[in-house]
């Protein structure tokens, strides 16, 4: 099959239920956090089904990146609006995280009561070889069309150097990136291409005009739904710990800027010290159980929750309120996520020939090639080796380097990596078979550990 343009679109539009069909899929498959998510939706929804295009793609990215919350989901939620407006967004959103979440409150539950799930990380462990060969060429098919000059390319370069070597915030690099891009907004400088309504691909949508009652009101609405947990808890005389939850998740979900690690650190102490949830090493055990589960990362939250009302459950059978503080905890992180996308897509759709704006999203799109390598040899460090340490190479400016302790290199996940990029690159084989190949391989680890 011949590679096509940018400006190829397909002709056929996705039905309903085959946006349901493919974004399950993806919710299903979704490992390797935030770059391996983009990038398998960029390989289905851009490579494979040409329902969006790679334009419209990274014009979604790039606005998805400047929001708080975990972006890959927000990115779903605005594909799925691009295609069937916002039923479309909402089973978008709602399947990128669905069936992590149904994963991580059985696993949660199977922890609560008997604290043994030591088993997932050696079954999984074959997997996440083959989701790096994945997240690789994802990384490479993104960066070839999204680097478009040597400008972009030196963005791309010194975001990554920013977050690597010096740890900068991640939301730090992509505002200074964006707003190099706006104040120098020269096309030849950036490589930017002419923004044409004949790069739509499928049906998808135009900004809708608004009146601005209507978007106060559906702002109003919005917060509203997100708010119902209180008055459930309320009105069913509900233990104090859900009220909590809720107060706690809603909180931060409006500050979870650069992802979950960017503030796992204040929840964990709020979880361990303030309240008295779980101890320090149960919190690392959930990170360890939502890192090798599908769905964005902050579904370690659900863990959280599902312990701290399981061990706090009042009148409640314990694992019902597990799962009602899972539950609140996942709806107090995403519903917001849903709001954001359904309030500014418009007008981020309606701004794609504003060239200023579009000078400024093109040098985003470049550090956010930056940020999803910088992700990728993050996740490829830690997949291959056991340890990784972060050594000091300049104290004074902060100049860092997160270097592997090579004696505690994983030979078996080192060999899956390069049978899977074999399979990859050069077989050109899908997703789908290399995933079952890596699942097949961590029974067989399991089966012999005993």
């Amino acid at each position: 099959m011949t590679e096509i343009s940018n400006a190829q679109v397909s002709s056929t539009n996705p039905s309903f239920f085959e946006l349901v069909a493919v974004f399950g899929r993806i919710g299903l498959l979704s490992f390797g956090g935030p770059a391996g998510q983009i990038g398998m939706m960029h390989r289905v929804l851009v490579d494979e089904r040409r329902w969006i295009s790679e334009d419209r793609f990274l014009h979604a990215l790039n606005y998805c990146m400047l929001l708080p919350g975990p972006e890959a989901q927000q990115l779903a939620t605005y594909c799925g609006w691009l295609l069937h407006g916002r039923r479309g967004g909402i089973i978008a959103g709602t399947l990128f995280v669905l069936p992590g979440f149904f994963v991580i409150v059985a696993l949660a539950a199977a922890y609560a009561l008997f604290q043994d799930t030591h088993w997932l990380p050696v079954l999984l462990s074959g997997l996440k070889a083959g989701v790096l060969a994945i997240v690789i060429e994802a990384l490479l098919r993104v960066a070839k069309r999204a680097l478009v000059s040597r400008f972009q390319m030196a963005v791309a370069a010194t975001s990554f150097i920013a977050l690597f070597l010096f740890g900068l915030p991640f939301p730090l690099v992509i505002l200074l990136a964006g707003a190099m891009g706006w104040f120098v907004s020269r096309k030849a400088a950036f490589g930017i291409q002419p923004r044409d309504e004949a790069n739509l691909s499928g049906n998808a949508r135009k900004a809708d005009v608004v009146p601005l009652r209507q978007k106060a009101l559906g702002f109003v609405a919005g917060i509203a739904i997100w708010q119902i947990p209180f008055a459930l808890t309320w009105l069913f005389a509900a233990p104090q710990t859900l009220a909590l939850l809720q107060t706690f998740f809603s909180k931060m979900a409006v500050v979870t800027f650069g992802g979950a690690y960017a503030v796992l650190a204040y929840v964990a102490q709020v979880a361990v010290e303030t309240h008295g949830w779980m101890t320090a090493g149960e919190m690392l055990d959930g990170l360890a159980l939502a890192e090798a589960t599908p769905g964005p990362l902050v579904l370690v939250l659900s863990h959280i929750g599902f312990l701290a009302a399981f061990r706090n459950p009042g009148w409640l059978d314990p694992t019902v309120a597990g799962v009602m503080g899972a539950s609140i905890a996942a709806w107090a992180t995403f519903v917001p996520s849903f709001i954001l996308i359904f309030l500014g897509a418009p007008y981020v759709e309606s701004a794609r020939n504003n060239k200023r704006l579009s000078a400024a999203l093109s040098a985003i799109t470049a550090a956010v090639v930056g940020v999803i390598l910088n992700l990728s040899v993050w996740f490829g460090l830690h997949v291959l080796f056991r340890d990784v340490e972060r050594v000091a190479l300049v104290p004074a400016i902060n100049l860092n380097l997160s270097v592997p302790v090579w004696n505690t290199l994983d030979p078996v996940a080192l060999a899956l990596f390069v049978v899977s990029a074999f399979l990859l690159f050069r077989l050109k084989l899908g997703m789908v078979p290399v995933l079952a190949l890596c699942i097949a391989v961590g029974f067989g680890r399991l089966w012999l550990d005993g």
